[in-house]
C-alpha cells in the first residue's frame, strides 16, 4: 500500500508539473506563444522578452507553485501514507521532470528553473532560499538569467550536503541540476559565444527582421536597370 501511495503521489505531481504555465498564461492574456521567439523555451524569462511583466510574473510565481505544493505536501502530510524521505524527493523530483517534459504540451517543456526553487523551497526552506540568493545575486551582477541558473544548479547540491548530509534528497537534486544544465546546454554556448540575450531584452520581432533581409536581395537589380539605361 506504501508503495503505491508513493508511485499515486509522483504521478499526480508529474501531471502538476505538466502544466506549462508560459504558454497558458500567455494565451490568455493574448499573448504569442512563447516557443516561438526568442529562446523558444516556455518560461517566464522568455515571457519577459514579449515586454508583458506580468505575464512573466504569473509565469514564474505558477511555476513555482506547481513544484512547491506536491512537495510540501509530501514532506509535511505524506508521512501517514508511507511517504517519507526518499519518497518527498521522489515526489519534488516528478513535478520538476513535468515541466521539462510535458504530458500536455507534446513533452516540450522549459528548462525548469523556477520549478525546481519551487522544490527545493518545499523540500526544505533554507536550502530554498540559499539556492535563490545564490541566483539573485549572479543575476544581478551579470544580467544573465541562464548564467545565474547555471551557478545556482552547482551549488545547490553543496547547499544540501553541507547542511543536511547525504540522502535520498540530494540524490534528487544532484538530478535536477543535472538536468537543469543539460536544458541550458544552448545558452552556455551563447555565453561562451557573447550572443545570449540578457534579462529583460525583449524579442526581435520577427517581420522587422523579415523586412530588413528582404530590402537588400531588390537593391542590385535596382541599380543594374538604371545603368542600362545610362547606356
Amino acid at each position: 500500500m506504501q508503495s503505491f501511495n508513493i508511485v499515486l503521489a509522483t504521478l499526480v505531481a508529474y501531471l502538476i508539473g505538466s502544466l506549462s504555465f508560459a504558454v497558458i498564461v500567455s494565451r490568455l492574456m493574448g499573448l504569442r506563444d512563447p516557443r516561438t521567439y526568442g529562446s523558444n523555451n516556455p518560461g517566464a524569462t522568455n515571457v519577459l522578452r514579449s515586454g508583458n511583466k506580468v505575464a512573466a510574473l504569473l509565469t514564474l510565481l505558477l511555476d513555482a507553485v506547481k513544484g512547491y505544493l506536491p512537495t510540501l505536501w509530501a514532506v509535511h502530510y505524506g508521512g501517514p501514507l508511507g511517504i517519507g524521505e526518499g519518497g518527498a524527493a521522489l515526489v519534488g523530483l516528478a513535478a520538476f521532470v513535468g515541466h521539462l517534459f510535458p504530458v500536455f504540451f507534446r513533452f516540450q517543456g522549459g528548462k525548469g528553473v523556477a520549478t525546481a526553487a519551487g522544490v527545493l523551497l518545499g523540500l526544505d526552506p533554507w536550502l530554498g532560499l540559499g539556492t535563490l540568493a545564490t541566483w539573485v545575486i549572479i543575476a544581478v551582477f551579470f544580467r544573465y538569467s541562464s548564467l545565474a541558473s547555471l551557478v545556482a544548479a552547482v551549488f545547490a547540491p553543496f547547499f544540501q550536503l553541507l547542511g543536511w548530509g547525504a540522502g535520498p534528497v540530494l540524490g534528487a537534486v544532484i538530478v535536477m541540476s543535472m538536468l537543469l544544465v543539460w536544458r541550458h546546454a544552448a545558452n552556455i554556448r551563447k555565453l561562451i559565444e557573447g550572443k545570449e540575450s540578457k534579462i529583460g531584452q525583449k524579442a526581435a520581432a520577427p517581420a522587422a527582421a523579415a523586412a530588413s533581409t528582404a530590402v537588400h536581395p531588390h537593391a542590385k537589380p535596382h541599380a543594374k536597370s538604371h545603368t542600362r539605361k545610362g547606356r
